[in-house]
């Protein structure tokens, strides 16, 4: 992956790209999340077919789990967290670097932390 470095107003211009992207991904997850319990359930099973649909389904789910997020990871921001879909864009702000920081459902970028600190360290932009 190539390191980009964004200001404010890059990452806001393709947040309309990236958000149903990541979107999808938010879904695939909790999708794959519930059938991994159920196959978890078949595997405990010695007699059940654990070649099933569910498996395949899972199978090619996670592949697209993959792409996506080698996909949202293109653009140059970094997927920092699947279960909120959280996204980091390295950014130079006031002489040091910094990371921009969008959550999904958050309209822009609004947030920005140190290399450092992570989401706990979330300050106003």
């Amino acid at each position: 992956m190539t390191i980009r470095y964004f200001t404010v107003e890059e990452a806001n211009e393709i947040l309309p790209e990236l958000e149903p992207l990541v979107g999808r991904l938010l879904d695939l997850r909790a999708r794959v999340s519930l059938q991994s319990r159920a196959i978890s359930g078949i595997l405990a099973d010695l007699h059940s077919d654990v070649g099933g649909a569910e498996a395949s389904q899972l199978v090619a789910e996670f592949a697209e789990i993959e792409s996506l997020a080698e996909r949202i990871q293109s653009y140059g921001c970094i997927l920092k967290n699947l279960e909120s879909g959280l996204l980091d864009f390295l950014c130079e702000r006031d002489g040091r670097y910094v990371y921009l920081c969008w959550r999904y459902g958050e309209p822009s970028i609004l947030y920005y932390h140190e290399l450092h600190t992570g989401f706990q360290g979330r300050k106003a932009i």
